[in-house]
């Protein structure tokens, strides 16, 4: 046994996960890529039909919350009382009803205890000695939901029962379909270090000014979703699948410390109460500002956090419709600035809360790129229904109705890397936009990670590129995802796998899914096709439950495009692109060209045609008496050949005879010499080489210098999936060919795309994604450019 010397050591992990191989004729080189998903996708029904569309009978299950909540900031405490009205749209009855109590991730008593492997350390501390005795559940670390009270509108106790992150409660009778119930429920819980044991709510605690900022996120009991497609989804929370929720009604009151600023889902309905008249002087301002005003300066926050007063409180009250969930923010270290973005001439207040750690990058450009997003977002789906949208900066990056959690901080000298703006622009687009996929588009991230962060950077990826046309995208473009289809296969799993079990999540589940969208809408299908399709799934799911055949369906349903191939190879498939030029055949015709000889052959006189032998259906008929052929009743319907076939006429059908082959073609023309001899033919051979059936695109070099690109649509593999040959004519000589010039099919062996004088272009680096940099995420290390120059 070695010994465990008491220094930081950290400990690894892995996970494996099988990946789909869907072969229809597993043997063949054909009949597999392009055949029809069928039965891979669920069966239409009058909920969901084939088309995409929700059905006739299509429902979902409805709460309205209603929640009062205080904030104990010295003990680091949450204690809260809820009532929740359960509507039952369903055509089925339910005898119990399942809760999330997300908290209870950070109980070592009740997380959804999904272990990975883990290895002996080469050294080990006090503290990691603890924290391993805490996670084996020796002693209670006094983290998770504390449920106080459970009971109906009457008072009477209701039986529940907590599984790990998961509450059913029983109901005493069954709720019958159009029935509504009430549940009351009182609890509380110890609020977490989220910088220390990570988690999507809890505090950030500041050693210089003593002060801490609260992101409170899947903070209170929420109900599960019941669903046709489903029934309840109540898998475990890990921490990684995030939710899937039930819309609703919110009337929420937060209780905190007085001199804290308060950042929640939906319209605060007491801001004359809870601000000054100044800052509620300057909030009216900001409403018809067009550029951000400070409602809370950078003064005024800064006061606050020397100046702390945790004995008074104040009571903040919101109110949200038609959401699927609720979250806040307070500290009294933010600065708070807003201003109006139009859409469809409503305005929506975009609203940023930050520190003064962010106040440099944060008061220039996080609501600008607030109102940016959910007006580009709104032009490629549909127009953003809610009054606000917020960005908090937190060291995080975690989205709720209404309201999300950024990074991004300056140094203290208030300059900044390139890096950490780009950054903190990414996330504040990518959490914002998370508004419309899947807080709106309600998916249910907890089964289908893509849906909800896929078509997210798909939107997000849109929408950095029309903030910046030289804006450093992360994901979309197609090399961003080159060096990830790379890998093993057995490091592989394909977008269609839950997300507890895939090892290479970030670019599984944000950036393949969308690079495809890109490919599809660039490539494959174009923007006019793809974009009205897109934004037809958007508006029929619009604040419904979507499935992935949801999606699949109604993009070929709008556009009027067979993508089965696609979705099969790039959400159910783990083979990458890779599509090889092998050889190119080079001609010019021969303008005097000799005609061929008359051809003449020799044929024997046709003996009487039958078949090789007699079959059982003929054997049968003669045999039934009761069958009358038409022949024998009708003589008049026999010819030649009848009487030839019973040998009734005697042929030699030993002779031989001549036939002449007549002349198909004549010497050229001289109209037709002049366009021969501008006339150039190449054969082009192309080997699959990854598996992945993608479009050719054909970049032609002629000698003149000028260029040339064909576009071969994916179906040319139909016939054979692994190699396919294609004749040109040019009416110029080409002296280099090469594939995918633009790099749009994320190729990944870019070296056999090349025949010619061509040199094989270097590759962008591929694949990489947002990195923690400085103690807190979103803080650049070392001297930034800003500083160089002296800024």
């Amino acid at each position: 046994m070695s010994k465990l010397s008491c220094i930081i050591a950290g400990l690894t992990f892995c996970v494996s996960a099988a990946a789909q191989d869907i072969q229809n004729n597993p043997t063949s080189n054909h009949g597999n890529k392009f055949e029809q998903l069928g039965t891979i996708l669920p069966t239409p029904n009058e909920y969901r039909t084939a088309s995409g569309a929700p059905g006739p009978k299509y429902w979902q299950q409805r709460c309205d919350y209603t929640i009062k909540c205080e904030l104990d900031e010295v003990n680091n405490v949450l204690t809260g009382s809820e009532t929740l009205n359960y509507f039952n749209n369903s055509p089925d009855q339910l005898t119990y009803i399942w809760f999330q109590l997300d908290e209870n991730e950070h109980s070592n008593i009740n997380n959804a205890n999904y272990q990975t492997s883990s290895r002996m350390p080469q050294a080990m501390t006090d503290n990691m000695l603890a924290t391993q005795e805490e996670e084996a559940g020796k002693t209670d670390n006094g983290y998770g939901v504390k449920v106080k009270k459970l009971t109906d509108v009457n008072g009477a106790a209701l039986k529940y029962t907590i599984n790990k992150t998961m509450m059913r409660v029983d109901l005493p009778t069954p709720l019958k379909p159009g029935q509504k119930y009430v549940i009351k429920i009182d609890w509380s819980y110890k609020i977490s270090d989220r910088m220390k044991y990570g988690g999507r709510g809890g505090y950030e605690h500041f050693e210089e000014d003593g002060n801490n900022l609260y992101t409170m996120a899947q903070w209170f009991p929420r109900v599960c979703v019941y669903s046709d497609f489903q029934g309840w989804q109540n898998h475990q929370f890990t921490g990684r699948g995030e939710f899937a929720l039930t819309f609703g009604n919110y009337d929420v009151q937060i209780t905190v410390p007085a001199d804290h600023v308060v950042g929640a889902t939906g319209e605060c309905q007491n801001y004359a109460q809870v601000l000054t008249p100044a800052q509620l002087g300057r909030y009216n301002q900001a409403r018809n500002a067009k550029e951000p005003v400070e409602i809370v300066t950078l003064a005024e926050a800064t006061a606050a956090e020397k100046n702390k007063n945790t004995a008074k409180s104040k009571t903040w009250s919101f109110k949200a419709d038609n959401v699927r969930d609720f979250a806040w923010t307070a500290s009294r270290k933010f600065v708070w600035d807003a201003m109006p973005q139009l859409i469809n001439g409503k305005k929506i207040m975009c609203m940023s809360f930050y520190g003064k750690e962010a106040y440099p990058l944060y008061r220039k450009f996080s609501t600008r790129a607030v109102a940016h997003t959910i007006k580009t977002y709104s032009d490629f789906t549909f127009p953003y229904p809610y009054p606000v949208a917020q960005s908090v900066e937190a060291a995080n990056g975690m989205e709720y109705p209404m309201i999300c959690f950024n990074y991004g901080r300056t140094e203290k000298d208030g300059t900044y890397s390139e890096s950490v703006k780009n950054g903190m622009l990414g996330v504040v687009i990518h959490e914002v936009g998370h508004n419309f996929f899947p807080m709106i588009v309600n998916s249910d991230e907890r089964q289908w990670t893509w849906m909800d962060e896929g078509l997210n950077s798909f939107v997000e990826y849109l929408t950095e590129e029309l903030w910046d046309n030289k804006f450093p995208t992360k994901k979309g473009w197609a090399g961003a995802i080159v060096d990830y289809m790379k890998l093993p296969k057995e490091q592989l799993e394909p977008v269609m796998s839950n997300s507890e079990n895939i090892i290479g999540f970030g670019p599984n589940a944000y950036t393949k899914p969308a690079t495809a969208l890109n490919i599809l809408r660039e490539t494959i299908m174009g923007r006019e096709l793809f974009d009205f399709s897109f934004k037809e799934y958007a508006r029929r799911w619009a604040f419904k439950h979507p499935t992935p055949a949801d999606l699949f369906r109604t993009m070929e349903d709008a556009s009027g495009e067979d993508l089965d191939w696609f979705w099969r190879g790039w959400f159910y498939g783990i083979q990458p692109v890779d599509i090889s030029l092998d050889t190119v055949k080079y001609a010019k015709a021969d303008l005097n060209s000799e005609l061929p000889e008359a051809r003449s052959t020799q044929r024997k006189v046709a003996a009487p045609d039958k078949n090789p032998y007699d079959d059982i259906s003929k054997i049968r008929n003669r045999k039934n008496k009761n069958i009358k052929f038409y022949t024998d009743l009708n003589p008049e319907a026999r010819d030649f050949y009848w009487q030839y076939a019973r040998g009734q006429v005697k042929v030699d059908t030993t002779q031989t005879f001549t036939v002449e082959m007549p002349m198909t073609v004549t010497a050229l023309t001289p109209q037709a010499k002049e366009k021969f001899a501008n006339s150039y033919f190449y054969e082009l051979s192309f080997s699959n080489k990854g598996g992945l059936v993608m479009p050719i695109i054909i970049e032609w070099t002629y000698k003149d210098g000028s260029k040339e690109i064909d576009r071969i649509p994916a179906q040319i593999w139909r016939y054979n999936e692994q190699n396919a040959k294609k004749f040109f004519v040019k009416n110029k000589e080409v002296t280099s060919i090469q594939l995918d010039p633009l790099q749009e099919t994320a190729d990944i062996d870019v070296t056999n795309n090349v025949w010619g004088t061509m040199p094989a272009p270097t590759r962008f680096k591929a694949f990489s994604q947002k990195t923690e940099g400085g103690p807190r995420r979103g803080q650049s290390v070392g001297k930034n450019p800003m500083q160089a120059a002296g800024m």
